[in-house]
């Protein structure tokens, strides 16, 4: 697939706006700093013999010292990734007491002088230290002026490095990936192992390669806890030290030496490396992911089913036992819902299988919290959950067989769209090539079947849902949540997969629910309408109840229809914005309650009507829009809220309607619907 390069031009006019100069007062200062750090490297260039250079590097000394220096630093590497990986991760993604003191420790080396950090160690580890005579007296280990103690010296003043690269990489992954992963049915170690490690690989490669560099050159926590014996600690940089006093030329070729490794490291890590998760550019995901793909050469998948096929499944650290395949819902197993909902969203909410529920309200009213409350995922709120005769409230999210669809879609970046569809089934155990099938299959009955080989940064935003909303399908769930499935569709697409999606439904032995913003989806899709605000349910109803008889302005407005709150009073409502509407069938006074007026039951006049209608105001048109083959007029009134219209174009063209035009709305009293709420 070819890509439009940018000019060279453009480009640096992008990072230089015109006519901009660099000021001489901050240009001087970054000159000489400049300077102050090549002058030292240039003078190790400038008084290297190079004549004699392939003689001192390849002197018995050096060599010894060589390979001393590439065990120490590999050995370092390996703990530092044993140790530091695990770490990482901790101050990445977990609170604790404490959290901020680790922390400091894990930067304390960084900062600490090297000798300092030597004398530390032998405090520690030294034969007198606090460690150091049970590690002897019980194991036998000694480390000071052993080669051992050079790699616990060089783990110590190293690892850091890997640390604090690869929490920053964690805190720009989102936990959605991961979240993602634990619904399908992945255990957190398999999630680790297949999202989180992949994802990350490119903050991890530049963490080990500075931690291997920095390993390589260590030296006075070195010489301080392991000493200077040659062929057991004598490493590269202490050789230097030593040939600095009998053979300066010697130990400026050994310098040069290490200072061509350090900077072929930074030559690597240059663009390649130093970027992030490959998820940063999010859905499209296009140059993360570009950049994923080279580094990881293209393998990720097969990792992912090596992994996933060719290895027993894992132990559940949390459980303690293998990870239990989710049982599969045939069509005869039935999984009604049951949940008791606690926290920032309180409810009550439960169906029967087969029931679609549509989930609607403002932003912030609980509709993701309560779905992530039923996966088990977030503090906010708590479900007491039951699924079936299966009690699943103090199960962990990936055993309790409850499939999601984030609003992004989430897909993996690494795998392909046939290899993240079967990535549920993988998890619960299912064979490589039965997975792969059932995958293809759902990706075709979605219209994506062409794509499977492709991966999410190939993709458009539609296709990517459509493989989301595969993948959450093919897991097999007791209990399906989809977040707003379908807002990143076109139309013609939206159409197709709702239609889709409904038939899979009707089959489903289940309870789905969506959150939508959609009417179409939630009439079109949904058995009930569940409406949310403020984390309390307000309305509990079919589609068609809640159209007639909205208990919330802004259900009401989603639905395109007129909404105002007040208390009835005589013959209609006390407008709580000022004003009073005139209904046909009042309610009892001091009843809370909208009046809901449609659209397209407000006429539009030019002067004030006369005749039947009860309810007259006068306004000043703010907005005019277009609705299909209809307009939508927004009229703003001191003695009524807001008002919408729905009139024909042509009627706007008589009235010759326009922002700012003065007019009168009325409304028959028998257009009025009173709710209470």
């Amino acid at each position: 697939m070819s890509r439009l390069r940018t000019p060279a031009p453009v480009r640096a006019a992008r990072r230089r706006a015109p006519g901009a100069r660099t000021p001489v007062a901050l240009a001087v200062p970054a000159l000489l700093a400049v300077a102050f750090l090549l002058l030292p490297l240039v003078g190790v260039l400038g008084r290297t013999s190079w004549g004699a250079l392939g003689t001192h590097l390849t002197s018995p000394g050096v060599l010894e010292a060589l390979r001393l220096s590439l065990l120490v630093s590999c050995w370092a590497l390996g703990l530092s990734l044993l140790l530091g990986v695990p770490l990482a991760w901790l101050l990445a993604r977990v609170d604790f007491p404490g959290k901020v003191l680790v922390r400091s420790l894990v930067l304390l080396p960084m900062v600490l002088p090297p000798t300092v950090g030597g004398v530390a160690l032998l405090l520690g580890f030294g034969r007198r230290g606090l460690l150091g005579p049970w590690l002897e007296d019980t194991f036998g280990i000694v480390l000071p002026f052993h080669t051992s103690g050079a790699v616990v010296a060089a783990t110590f003043v190293a690892m850091p490095f890997l640390v604090i690269s690869l929490e920053g990489t964690l805190a720009g992954l989102r936990p959605r990936y991961e979240e993602t992963a634990a619904s399908l049915g992945a255990s957190p170690v398999r999630v680790f192992r297949t999202v989180t490690l992949p994802m990350v690989a490119p903050g991890l490669a530049a963490g080990a390669a500075l931690t291997w560099a920095r390993a390589l050159g260590e030296f006075g926590a070195t010489i301080t806890f392991a000493g200077n014996l040659p062929g057991t600690t004598q490493t590269l940089p202490l050789q230097v030290y030593l040939l600095l006093q009998d053979s300066p030329e010697a130990a400026t070729s050994v310098s040069l030496l290490l200072l061509a490794i350090a900077m072929a490291v930074l030559v690597c890590l240059r663009g390649r490396w130093m970027g992030g998760p490959a998820e940063r550019s999010g859905g499209a995901g296009r140059s993360g992911v570009a950049r994923f793909r080279r580094s990881a050469g293209g393998a990720a998948d097969g990792a992912e089913d090596g992994a996933a096929g060719l290895v027993p499944a894992p132990l559940d650290p949390a459980a303690g036992h293998c990870e239990a395949p989710v049982p599969d819902p045939s069509p005869q197993e039935r999984w009604p819902l049951d949940a008791e909902v606690t926290g920032f969203t309180e409810l009550t909410l439960r169906a029967d299988p087969g029931t679609t529920v549509a989930v609607v309200g403002p932003n912030g009213a609980g509709k993701t919290t309560l779905l992530r409350a039923l996966l088990g995922l977030t503090p906010r709120a708590r479900a007491a959950l039951r699924l079936g005769e299966t009690d699943v409230t103090a199960l962990p999210p990936h055993r309790r067989g409850v499939a999601w669809v984030p609003q992004d879609g989430a897909l993996f970046p690494h795998l392909s769209a046939l290899a993240n569809t079967a990535y549920g089934l993988r998890a619960q155990g299912v064979p490589r090539a039965q997975a792969r099938r059932a995958a293809q299959q759902w990706l075709d009955r979605l219209g994506v079947g062409t794509l499977a080989h492709r991966r999410p940064a190939q993709l458009s935003g539609g296709q990517a849902q459509r493989v989301a909303l595969a993948r959450a399908l093919a897991a097999r769930p007791r209990l399906l949540l989809l977040d707003e499935p379908l807002a990143a569709l076109d139309q013609t697409t939206r159409a197709h997969v709702r239609h889709t999606l409904r038939g899979h439904l009707a089959g489903f032995g289940g309870v789905c629910l969506i959150v939508t913003h959609d009417p179409v989806e939630a009439v079109s899709l949904a058995d009930r309408v569940l409406v949310l605000d403020g984390g309390r349910a307000l309305q509990d109803a079919p589609p068609a109840e809640v159209a007639r008889h909205p208990r919330s302005p802004w259900v009401a407005r989603m639905l395109g229809r007129n909404a105002w709150p007040g208390i009835a009073s005589g013959d209609g409502l006390a407008l709580t914005g000022g004003g009073h509407a005139v209904a046909a069938d009042p309610l009892p006074d001091g009843a809370q309650a909208l009046a809901v007026i449609a659209p397209e039951a407000v006429s539009v006049h030019v002067e004030k009507p006369a005749g039947s209608p009860r309810n007259v105001w006068a306004g000043t048109v703010r907005e005019i829009t277009a609705a299909g083959s209809r307009l939508r007029v927004l009229v703003t009134s001191p003695e009524a809220p807001d008002l919408v219209a729905e009139i024909t174009p042509a009627a706007a063209l008589e009235l010759g309607l326009a922002d700012g035009t003065a007019v009168w709305t009325s409304v028959k009293a028998t257009e009025v619907t009173l709710v209470t709420i």
